[in-house]
């Protein structure tokens, strides 16, 4: 019986060590594409945090070009369905930056 302690014991052990170790790792990602770069205006800073802390912005750029209420369906869907941790304020900020800058041309 006491040598599958000692089996039992060794499995831990060296799960343990193994999850700590995976813990440890850190990947850099590359930066994104020139292609990716939100184009200047006000509220491009606060678009390029947020969203960027989810998704790469070519997800942005490669939008068809919507009208605010597009852009708004879209930054509302990022936070109720993905879970994205936007404020009202940048809820805001964004949605009429991107409606300015990737909206429909006049």
């Amino acid at each position: 019986m006491r040598p599958v302690v000692v089996a039992v014991a060794a499995l831990l052990t060296a799960a343990l060590a193994g999850s700590t170790a995976a813990q440890d790792k850190q990947i850099t990602l590359p930066p994104d594409h020139e292609y990716g770069r939100l184009q200047d205006g006000p509220g491009q800073d606060t678009a390029q945090t947020q969203c960027q802390s989810c998704h790469s912005t070519d997800y942005i750029v490669r939008q068809p070009p919507g009208e605010a209420r597009q852009w708004e369906a879209v930054v509302t869907k990022m936070i109720k369905v993905f879970g994205a941790p936007i404020s009202e304020t940048d809820t805001r900020a964004i949605t009429d930056y991107l409606a300015r800058t990737y909206g429909r041309p006049r």
